[in-house]
């Protein structure tokens, strides 16, 4: 029993290792609003995590993160080449990065330990995938989850962006649920 239970806890330490920054609700109907958060399983080699910085997806809007405690919010805009109209206002910027940086040292997110950040935001019209790009820093290095999948499927990324599978619509008022 004792050697299964070691074998067991060594298969979850190498998972680990390897994990990525991955989004907890991995599909949604498009046109919906959506909140997911982006959990950080673990640090950069041992260092903690002391920043996040995640890039939203073209065709997202209104982006807008949940704050936590111990961490501040910075919010950057860039000017939209198509304007939106938005509860009976036109939009002509939009979020385009959201950074979570830690307070204080104590604040950090130790390497042994997951976090969740969480953003809502309305997706776009038409399905398909979006990839949310993030930039782990530690306070000793940083791990840029970056990679999108190109033409060949069986090329394996090493640092993938978080992904969200963008389903066919919804009808009706449904869709204005947030």
């Amino acid at each position: 029993m004792k050697k299964s239970t070691f074998a067991l806890m060594a298969g979850l330490l190498a998972a680990t290792a390897h994990a990525h920054v991955v989004l907890d609700n991995k599909s949604a109907p498009a046109g919906s609003y959506y909140r997911g958060a982006l959990r950080v399983s673990h640090g950069c080699e041992g260092s903690p995590v002391k920043q996040l910085v995640v890039t939203i997806p073209d065709g997202v809007q209104g982006a807008k993160p949940m704050p936590k405690s111990g961490w501040k919010i910075d919010i950057e805009r860039k000017a939209l080449a198509t304007p939106y109209t938005s509860h009976g206002r036109t939009v002509t910027e939009d979020v385009s990065e959201i950074r979570w940086t830690a307070k204080t040292p104590d604040d950090y997110l130790p390497d042994s330990y997951f976090d969740e950040f969480s953003i809502a935001a309305k997706l776009p019209d038409a399905a398909g995938k979006l990839y949310w790009k993030v930039s782990q820093i530690c306070e000793q290095g940083r791990i840029d989850w970056n990679e999108i999948p190109g033409a060949d499927a069986s090329v394996k990324l090493q640092t993938p962006a978080a992904v969200l599978e963008v389903q066919g619509g919804m009808m009706g008022h449904e869709q204005h649920k947030h």
